[in-house]
């Protein structure tokens, strides 16, 4: 347990920022799943509308440092290229 007054106040403020970035982190896994459910279910709008919705998230956790900046341009690379193949295959 901490002992100094200091010590204490950073307990504190380290519950508050874990509170904080588990509802980012939470946010994101939202945003993702929709868009994975979206291509699930083969619809290349309803996708390609998640996927620009989930991209600010993504990029808002990496400035934040709730995700790493590498893992944000990954899911996000990941997603769009996903995506393109499901309005690609729609189309033809």
């Amino acid at each position: 347990m901490a002992n100094t007054t200091s010590a204490k106040k950073a307990t504190r403020k380290i519950a508050r920022r874990t509170d904080v970035n588990k509802a980012r982190r939470s946010r994101v896994r939202t945003f993702v799943r929709k868009v994975e459910e979206a291509i699930a279910s083969g619809d290349a709008a309803k996708a390609k509308e998640a996927f620009l919705a989930a991209q600010p998230e993504l990029a808002r956790a990496a400035s934040k440092g709730v995700v790493h900046a590498n893992t944000a341009s990954r899911k996000v690379s990941r997603l769009a290229a996903r995506v393109k193949a499901l309005s690609v295959s729609a189309t033809a």
